[in-house]
């Protein structure tokens, strides 16, 4: 339900600043609320940076035993 609730609170500001501001300022705000999650997310020790880039799957290329590219 709190999910629920803060997706629409979320919507809703976002309309709201889209409205007041434009729809540019309003998507500026949305990307500025992302980068503090994340942050924050950082800080307290929820986001790993090594897992997401093994999830977004940014793997370096490695060499097998014979020399080739895998």
């Amino acid at each position: 339900m709190l999910t629920k609730t803060t997706a629409a609170a979320f919507g809703f500001a976002f309309v709201a600043a889209w409205i007041a501001w434009g729809f540019g300022s309003a998507i500026l705000c949305l990307i500025g609320a992302v980068v503090f999650l994340a942050a924050a997310a950082f800080w307290q020790g929820e986001l790993d940076l090594a897992e997401l880039q093994d999830r977004l799957g940014h793997t370096t290329p490695r060499r097998r035993p014979d020399g080739h590219l895998n």
